[in-house]
């Protein structure tokens, strides 16, 4: 028997995506700080500490499961979205910058998926949004995302975000797959994930990438994002503080042509 509210759901749009959850009578979604786009009349919302899952009792249970999103980079305070008329009702959330939404329902991968740490948009009431420690030192030191990623846990659905666009694999045991640090949006518990090192200087000399990848051994399954958002923003600041050429140069505008830029 299911423990989390069993909502459903619509997405929208292609690259700049949101999701409708629809609610039956006293049904509850709870949702990022930030991410709510609009709700129908009759839904109610509230802010709460932590994921509103009720596995921790008490004011210090309560402080330790919301401090746990803090470390993850998340808001300490979530906010749920619940259902008070008599009839279904839907509240939207929309995703924070270009990509795709993923609907992942934990009932069909053993209640457990492991995600990068800003990846969580919104879920049923009812699962449980906590990190995860990596077990090896290099993973956490070299991993990209950091030593500490998102838990998400129960038996509901749950919505995260990945940017650009998401490729799905289903990795059989003993299969691998070896990928950027950086594009992994999320996996399911038995994935057996690993940092490596690339193997030769020239490669990440002059090859443009990082010094390490991810390595990613089944059985499971992963997500893979094709546009992460540090490589967009890196993207951004580099083109936002590059000095155009026909400021002040002779060349002007033929430069521009010339060099790329226009």
């Amino acid at each position: 028997m299911k423990t989390n509210h069993e909502i459903e759901y619509r997405l929208y749009g292609e690259e700049m995506q949101f999701v409708e959850i629809l609610l039956d009578h006293n049904e509850t979604a709870i949702a990022e700080s930030g991410s709510f786009m609009m709700m129908d009349n009759g839904v109610e919302m509230e802010t709460i500490f932590g994921d509103g899952s009720n596995r921790q009792t008490g004011i210090l249970g309560k402080l330790m499961s919301a401090g746990k999103r803090l470390i993850t980079g998340e808001s300490l305070f979530m906010t749920a979205f619940t259902n008070t008329s008599h009839d279904k009702r839907s509240v939207s959330f929309a995703a924070p910058y270009s990509g795709k939404i993923i609907p992942i329902d934990l009932h069909l991968h053993n209640g457990k998926v492991i995600a990068q740490k800003d990846a969580f948009l919104a879920a049923a009431k009812g699962v449980t949004v906590g990190i995860e420690l990596q077990r090896r030192l290099g993973t956490g030191i070299f991993g990209g995302e950091g030593f500490i990623m998102q838990k998400l846990e129960g038996d509901g659905l749950c919505f995260v975000h990945a940017g650009g666009y998401v490729v799905e694999k289903e990795l059989k045991p003993g299969e691998s797959l070896k990928v950027d640090t950086g594009c992994v949006v999320a996996y399911t518990s038995t994935v057996d994930f690993d940092i490596e090192m690339i193997r030769g200087v020239k490669s990440w000399i002059f090859g443009g990438e990082g010094l390490f990848f991810a390595h990613l051994k089944g059985p499971g399954k992963v997500w893979i994002q094709s546009l992460p958002i540090s490589r967009l923003a890196g993207r951004i600041l580099q083109y936002g503080t590059f000095k155009r050429k026909e400021e002040g140069s002779v060349l002007g505008g033929l430069g521009n042509l010339l060099d790329g830029r226009e």
